[in-house]
């Protein structure tokens, strides 16, 4: 069945909520669990379903995602299987950027298309799940659909700010509004008990059901939908506007989904992968996460204490407390030191390895790379390749205040330590 699907991943935009971690790279080419990208999520989704025929169309901040994806996605010679990056780009037809999910996928046409295929998979590049996709591929063909949307159930609170869509009693979609703000719209859009029930939940339950940014188009009736350049966007207006057009179907998921659009959604996905029973699990046998190997030697840990916490390869802990946090690749955490809630996203090289040699790093008098002596740090993001000095202190914050300083930033009560940030010794946050 999935040998005649083309995958399309949007390459995702400026990812302005999640900043700062988005300032040095695309929204899809953040950290995950320390050793994964969140490309990796839907990349490792297509290949599981034996889907192996993928385009990923990227534009903001973009070298980071495409050194990632062609140092890790290699298929046989011999096969038909790839990877691909398609990037914005000038051509005689137009000289403009993506303006847009559908804007992107339809300027990329010509190369999607080349390829004869049944159904054409399109998916966000930022999103948290394990999906078979010929589960839904297979509803499609089932229904006849032209169009299927994947749905997932929400809660009231997540409502505003998803695309939420009502459905008829064959689960045919008939109205899609996107992030609705009024309380009246919201309530029109409570999900019947029936589809609810179907979801495996109470049919009692106060559910909304929001798009999970996975559709199925029939080939040709993505470029009749894709048609008008006006529309830019699938959940603003490409969904909505297709309602009456086609056949347009919800196809149900009831496992765990997450939209990684905050800072308070990363934090939470990642300090739960920690948790004795996380609702996503980085492990499942048949279905594994795929992401770039490197040759590095196991993590080591020295006289520390470590409880409910993740550690990746190449890390060095030594006389250390670490609880409910997560110690990303080339870690380094020294004496003393005490973290608790810290998604800690490592380095990309040892000390000295590359970009400043050791000499360099005492001329300037900088902090080695990581995390220095006697350091309490809490509830906090520390992005690669910071330099954290000793007897730094960084508390959580509980008055909902958004900061912004040149080696720190504050949102959603999480202090994040940018990229390559210096935090000098002494420092209190």
């Amino acid at each position: 069945m999935s040998e005649n699907i083309t995958g399309v991943i949007l390459g995702g935009g400026r990812g302005t909520r999640l900043e700062p971690l988005t300032l040095v790279r695309a929204k899809p080419a953040v950290s995950f669990a320390g050793k994964y990208r969140l490309i990796d999520i839907p990349i490792s989704n297509c290949i599981n379903s034996g889907i192996k025929r993928v385009f990923v169309l990227t534009q903001f901040m973009s070298a980071s995602l495409h050194r990632h994806i062609m140092m890790t996605y290699h298929f046989d010679t011999f096969s038909n299987d790839f990877v691909e990056i398609l990037a914005a780009q000038q051509t005689h037809a137009g000289s403009s950027w993506f303006q847009g999910t559908a804007d992107a996928v339809r300027a990329t046409l010509e190369y999607t298309t080349y390829y004869r295929s049944e159904q054409v998979l399109i998916l966000s590049g930022d999103h948290l799940y394990r999906m078979d996709y010929r589960d839904p591929i297979r509803f499609h063909r089932e229904t006849e659909a032209d169009i299927t949307v994947c749905v997932h159930p929400v809660s009231r609170r997540e409502a505003p700010d998803m695309g939420l869509l009502k459905l008829d009693d064959q689960g045919r979609i008939e109205e899609f509004s996107e992030k609705p703000k009024e309380e009246s719209i919201l309530d029109s859009f409570r999900a019947p008990p029936s589809f609810i029930k179907s979801c495996g939940l109470p049919a009692d339950s106060d559910r909304y059901l929001a798009s999970m940014g996975v559709y199925i188009f029939k080939p040709d009736i993505l470029m009749e939908a894709l048609a008008d350049h006006s529309q830019t966007d699938f959940g603003r207006e490409i969904i909505p506007a297709s309602i009456d057009r086609f056949k347009v179907m919800a196809y149900p998921f009831n496992d765990y989904w997450m939209d990684i659009g905050t800072i308070e959604s990363f934090f939470e996905a990642n300090i739960s992968l920690a948790q004795p029973d996380p609702p996503f699990q980085l492990y499942q046998p048949s279905w594994p996460l795929y992401t770039h190997m490197r040759s590095l030697p196991p993590s080591r840990v020295i006289r520390s204490e470590i409880r409910d916490s993740l550690l990746v390869e190449g890390s060095d802990i030594t006389g250390a407390r670490i609880t409910d946090s997560l110690i990303g690749v080339r870690s380094i955490v020294r004496r003393g030191s005490t973290l608790k809630e810290v998604i800690m996203m490592g380095a990309d090289f040892y000390e000295g390895e590359e970009y400043m040699s050791n000499r360099e790093t005492k001329e300037k008098n900088l902090p080695p790379l990581g995390i220095g002596e006697s350091c309490v740090i809490e509830k906090a993001i520390i992005d690669k390749n910071a330099r954290i000095g000793d007897g730094v202190v960084i508390r959580p914050k509980t008055d909902s205040k958004e900061i912004t300083e040149d080696n720190y930033w504050v949102r959603d009560d999480v202090t994040i330590i940018p990229k390559w940030a210096v935090i000098p010794p002494g420092t209190i946050i």
